[in-house]
């Protein structure tokens, strides 16, 4: 009869892959977003789509995609030990 082990042993340690640099970006996104909000309730026609647009569709992306070296060496690391 076998033993199995606890889920805590089976589990390996996940890093996480976001750093201080997506946060950062991910808050001037947001920023620029609540902006577009605001301008669009105050009636503007032309900044308000323009910046939600970048926000949505240029800011968050980037602030998902950019790599920090913190993250990027712990991943090395990682990889070299295993």
């Amino acid at each position: 009869m076998a033993i199995k082990k606890s889920t805590a042993e089976q589990h390996e340690e996940v890093n996480w892959p976001y750093g201080k640099k997506n946060y950062i970006s991910f808050g001037v996104a947001l920023l620029v977003i609540l902006i577009g909000f605001y301008t669009l309730s105050q009636g503007s026609d032309t900044l308000a789509p323009v910046l939600l647009v970048i926000g949505y569709m240029v800011l968050i992306p980037i602030s998902l995609m950019l790599k920090d070296d913190v993250v990027e060496k712990q991943s090395q690391n990682s990889d070299i030990t295993d």
